[in-house]
């Protein structure tokens, strides 16, 4: 389950070499061959700002080996189409390195200045400054293989202006001071939002700084995938997610949420959250209540949730329409398994193998961690494959889906993320 060898080696791999179901990650022109290839050998960053200003759709800008400082504001403003895209990649095996001096200004801007359209970055590291990369008036901009760390504030950000179509995938993020999120996307209160974008297959951890969500969703944002991010330690959340103010909910699925000094992940409502295996916090497994609005819409199915304090806590749940907690494996090592403080009128609630206190309506009971291939409450080991004695099979048919955790087809009524 999310060896770091052959993570690492997944990260790398061109979308070329993935199968059709990594695929989905990808935008619609992923595989466009660039009509011009230009090769930036200067490990100058006033010539690469340069270059990069100068490129037009269809161009790929293929950057040498080198460290390239920028000492004021840089702002990439250029757009290819959906025929014709922009790449701005590293060369093959180069460690490419963008920067500067002080934290005034962010490494990197994206549409600050104005819209920005069919762009790619791939495979460069990004450090230091403020935010190491801000997104602003962009639609279909994919962020692909690139690493962001040790930043004056949020590694990657995506919260000036709305945004749509973002692709966020196979990034290593880590480290990022100030407030201190991995990704930070949307803006309180729905000022800006962010709708139908795809974040996926990032690598997110030691979050610190005053806050340190690994991936923060704010309220309004819409019809988002957040699909097989590995998060650990973190300050906050390792997955927060508010909800949609009506719109289309978002999917959060496959993820692996470890070791955070608050909830494994905490999500308002309008969303489903399914097939994700959440680890060792300090606060809850899982977390819902209201907060920039209404708890409601919300879909808790198929997750393994192994925690010390409780494993899931719906806060707001109580008399609200579309609040389902089914088929999960719930296990608390010294609190409830579930916990509703304030009632739970109106819950679907089956299909749950649970550890720990709490409502026994729609639950049956587990043994331990010895129900899992290997496993600790510190979630150092996080192997959720059911053992063979486990007595998981109580999964609601209602409820079931037909794949888990690893994207693998259930063939039998097994609670939990990850089928055995």
């Amino acid at each position: 389950m999310l060896n770091r060898t052959i993570l690492a080696a997944f990260l790398l791999a061109p979308f070329s070499q993935l199968n059709a179901a990594d695929m989905r990650y990808a935008p619609a022109w992923a595989h466009i061959t660039p009509k011009r290839v230009i090769k930036h050998l200067a490990s100058d960053g006033v010539a690469l700002v340069k270059a990069v200003a100068d490129l037009q759709p269809g161009d790929q800008l293929v950057i040498a080996a080198g460290t390239y400082g920028v000492d004021r504001m840089w702002d990439i403003a250029v757009s290819g189409t959906a025929e014709a895209p922009i790449w701005i990649v590293a060369e093959e095996g180069a460690q490419v390195v963008f920067t500067r001096p002080d934290a005034k200004q962010n490494v990197i801007n994206i549409g600050q200045g104005g819209p920005v359209h069919h762009l790619c970055l791939r495979g460069v590291e990004i450090t230091g400054g403020s935010h190491g990369l801000r997104i602003g008036q962009c639609r279909e901009v994919w962020v692909d293989q690139c690493h962001i760390h040790d930043t004056g504030d949020v590694c990657l950000s995506a919260n000036s202006a709305n945004t749509q179509r973002l692709f966020l995938t196979r990034n290593h993020h880590h480290h990022g001071g100030g407030h201190g999120e991995g990704m930070y996307l949307g803006a309180n209160h729905g000022q800006f939002i962010m709708s139908e974008s795809v974040i996926a297959l990032n690598h997110i951890h030691d979050c610190q700084g005053d806050q340190g969500d690994g991936i923060e969703v704010k309220q309004g944002s819409w019809g988002n995938l957040i699909a097989e991010n590995d998060i650990h330690d973190t300050q906050y959340p390792g997955i927060t997610v508010y909800g949609t103010a009506g719109k289309p909910v978002n999917i959060i699925e496959r993820n692996l949420c470890r070791r955070s000094a608050d909830n494994a992940m905490q999500v308002q409502g309008e969303a489903i959250v399914r097939n994700n295996v959440l680890i060792s916090a300090q606060g809850s497994g899982f977390t819902s209540s209201d907060h920039q609005g209404k708890s409601r819409n919300l879909q808790v199915i198929h997750n393994t949730i192994i925690n010390p304090g409780h494993a899931f806590r719906g806060g707001s749940w109580n008399a609200r329409e579309g609040m389902i907690l089914a088929n999960n494996i719930l296990y608390s090592r010294d609190q409830n398994a579930i916990d509703f403080p304030n009632g739970s009128a109106g819950v679907s609630i089956s299909g749950n193998v649970v550890i720990g206190d709490g409502p026994k309506q729609g639950t049956s009971r587990g043994r331990g961690l010895e129900d899992f291939i290997s496993l600790s409450w510190d979630g150092e080991k996080h192997d959720a494959t059911p053992s063979v004695e486990a007595p998981v099979d109580q999964a609601d048919a209602t409820f079931l889906l037909d794949t888990d955790f690893h994207g693998f087809k259930r063939t039998g009524p097994v609670s939990g993320a990850v089928h055995r």
